[in-house]
């Protein structure tokens, strides 16, 4: 599989919120969660995110087409890591890219206190493929509307 990962600038963004619109549309339709969705953001918050020293983005490329995104949150000093978001578009999902964009992205930093990440619970397929890589649940579920609750996850590194 052909993926790599290009560190985003702030000349990215508005190919990232391109990207981010469409990969989040249908949650954003199904949930309703104008506040927080991805979806609903405006390219100024990723401008904002991408200029954050504790930020990296990085686009996503599948045999040289961009396809999605992923932003590594570095906390306590990048001794732990939050994943938020990570998205494919629509026409790319379900081939393996976002479980190949981990791996690539866990070897990259092993954060001493390993990572972190949360998704909508009522979505299985995206459930499914955190825990199929190795997240487990954190116990904590965050009501957002009578339709969706956000999830914790949380992995050991490598090293971990």
């Amino acid at each position: 599989m052909n993926i790599i990962l290009l560190k985003a600038t702030v000349e990215n963004a508005n190919e990232i919120h391109q990207m981010q619109l469409i990969a989040f549309k249908k949650l954003l339709e199904k949930y309703q969660d104008y506040e927080i969705s991805p979806g609903n953001e405006k390219v100024e918050k990723i401008i904002g995110r991408i200029k954050q020293e504790t930020t990296d983005y990085y686009i996503i490329k599948f045999n040289g087409k961009s396809v999605g995104a992923i932003r590594i949150n570095k906390i306590d000093n990048g001794n732990k890591c939050r994943i938020s978001p990570i998205f494919i578009i629509p026409e790319y999902q379900n081939r393996g890219i976002a479980q190949e964009t981990f791996k690539i992205i866990e070897k990259k930093y092993n954060p001493k206190e390993g990572w972190c990440l949360d998704t909508i619970l009522q979505e299985e397929g995206n459930c499914y493929l955190y825990e199929k890589i190795g997240y487990k649940k954190t116990g904590k579920i965050e009501k957002i509307n009578e339709r969706m609750d956000i999830v914790y996850y949380e992995k050991e590194s490598i090293n971990g």
